[in-house]
Order: C-alpha cells, then sequence, then structure tokens
C-alpha cells in the first residue's frame, strides 16, 4: 500500500494565553492553555483533494503552518511526503508549495519578477528553469504583463496571484493553501479552481490540502472534506458521505447539521 502524501497523527497545538501590560513583563512563563488543535489525525493520498472546512478558530490555518513547518506541534507527529515536518524540515519544505493569500515575504521595492527570481533562488532553480517557471506561472495565473511593476504598486487580488505564483514556482508535487481564492473576483476565482482541479490534481498528479469557507468551492474541488472544530476532526468524508450520513441534500446543509449537533461521526476510507 503506498506511503499517504500527507499523514497527520495525534496532532495538538497550544499557545500560550496572551499578556498584556505589567503581566507580559513580570511572568516570565506563560502557560500554554490555548487549544488550537487536540489529537487532530487523518492521511491524504497521493493525487487527492482534500478540503479543510470549519469555523474561524477551528484550526485551519494552525493544521497548515504545522504541515508548512513554520510551527512546531505542542504533540504528536505530521509528515508531508514522508518526512517529518518537525526533524526532516528542510526535506519536507523541497515537496510543497504553500500560499496563505496574503502578501508576506514579498520586497515591496522590488518588481515581481525580481521576487519571484529570488524564491526561485532559494529552491534551488537555476537561472533557465528559473525564466521559464516565471513566465509559464505568470501566464497561468494572468499577471504575465504585470512582471516587470515593484510590488508595492499590486492590488490586493494582485498580491494573491503573485503568492499562488510564488507556491508554484517550483513545481511542487503537494499545494497546501489557505483560502487560496480570497481576494480574487469570480471571474479569476472560478479560472483557479479549474487550474487546480484539472491542471495540476487531475493531470499534473498534484496533492492538495486547502482551507475554505466557501463550501461550493468545497464541493468543486475536493474529494474529501476534514470538518473540523475547536480544534477536533468531527468527520472526514467526501462531500457525498457528509450529505448521506446527515440525510441532506446539500454540503452546506450537512455541515450545518454536524457543527449544530457536533456529534463525531466514524472516519470513512
Amino acid at each position: 500500500m503506498p506511503s499517504p502524501a500527507i499523514s497527520v497523527t495525534e496532532l495538538e497545538k497550544y499557545f500560550p494565553p496572551a499578556l498584556t501590560g505589567w503581566r507580559a513583563l513580570t511572568q516570565p512563563v506563560a502557560r500554554a492553555t490555548e487549544k488550537a488543535l487536540a489529537g487532530v489525525s487523518f492521511d491524504v493520498k497521493e493525487n487527492e483533494s482534500i478540503a479543510l472546512i470549519g469555523s474561524n478558530g477551528a484550526g485551519k490555518s494552525t493544521l497548515l503552518r504545522i504541515l508548512a513547518t513554520l510551527i512546531i506541534p505542542t504533540r504528536g507527529q505530521a509528515t508531508v511526503g514522508g518526512f517529518d515536518v518537525e526533524r526532516e524540515s528542510a526535506e519536507a519544505r523541497r515537496l510543497f508549495g504553500y500560499h496563505t493569500g496574503g502578501d508576506e515575504g514579498f520586497y515591496a521595492r522590488l518588481s515581481a519578477r525580481e521576487n519571484l527570481a529570488f524564491f526561485a533562488a532559494m529552491n534551488n532553480l537555476s537561472r533557465a528553469d528559473t525564466r521559464q517557471r516565471i513566465e509559464s506561472v505568470a501566464e497561468l495565473l494572468g499577471i504575465q504583463n504585470d512582471l516587470s511593476r515593484q510590488v508595492r504598486t499590486f492590488s490586493t487580488g494582485m498580491m494573491h496571484r503573485l503568492g499562488l505564483a510564488r507556491a508554484l514556482l517550483h513545481r511542487p508535487a503537494i499545494l497546501l493553501l489557505d483560502e487560496p481564492t480570497r481576494s480574487l473576483d469570480p471571474i479569476a476565482a472560478s479560472a483557479f479552481r479549474r487550474l487546480l482541479k484539472e491542471d495540476l490534481v487531475r493531470k499534473g498528479g498534484t496533492t492538495l490540502l486547502f482551507a475554505s469557507h466557501t463550501l461550493s468551492e468545497v464541493e468543486e474541488l475536493a474529494d474529501r472534506v476534514v470538518l473540523l472544530d475547536k480544534g477536533r476532526v468531527i468527520v472526514f468524508d467526501s462531500p457525498r458521505g457528509l450529505c448521506s450520513a446527515t440525510d441532506t441534500t446539500t454540503l452546506e446543509a450537512a455541515v450545518s447539521s454536524l457543527v449544530g449537533h457536533l456529534v463525531p461521526l466514524q472516519h470513512r476510507a
């Protein structure tokens, strides 16, 4: 049986409480009381598209940040491409592209092309491959005519596309996306969903794990859905399976039923 592309086992993450004023100066060690993840476990197969859904604060972004090696778990284990994200983070980072929907890490006074060339170098792409990949991903995301512009002149939507271009630059086998169509207009969002589903997942064999609040997007892209609530997995099933298990006809109704009753369902293979 092939190894999963992503594996999450009993993952927990606690954050220290926020301290302000004199407490921040006088309390040397903050007790970890804020629970972001509470024993999350699931596997993602190669070439599978999995959606993380749940309300704000459910743990979606925290989980993605752990898988992207940006923060370490308190307990449990997570692997990407077979590499432990805590002990083998450098090896794991070579396999995935990560995008949060923000503009983190870009240099405002450099052009889009210069920014992408910098991140290509960080991923050890050759100069020839860098030129080819920048042109390719820029055309894919509709920013080919804006590569010479300084990043500080980009709109929010343009920054989002540039971030997606950076995530795709090194041909990652695994994509970790947090709200992948946030800040995109409806036409651009629809085009990007087609890109993900047809070109990257179906034709390219890319494994996709994404968080989304848009259930129509989840229905279009996801093979299976991880529903999180307060850091716990409520259910892990296909959109059709969720509807069947809750005797509903839409994913929105199924999710409302599950979150409303907080009844964990048995995971389905």
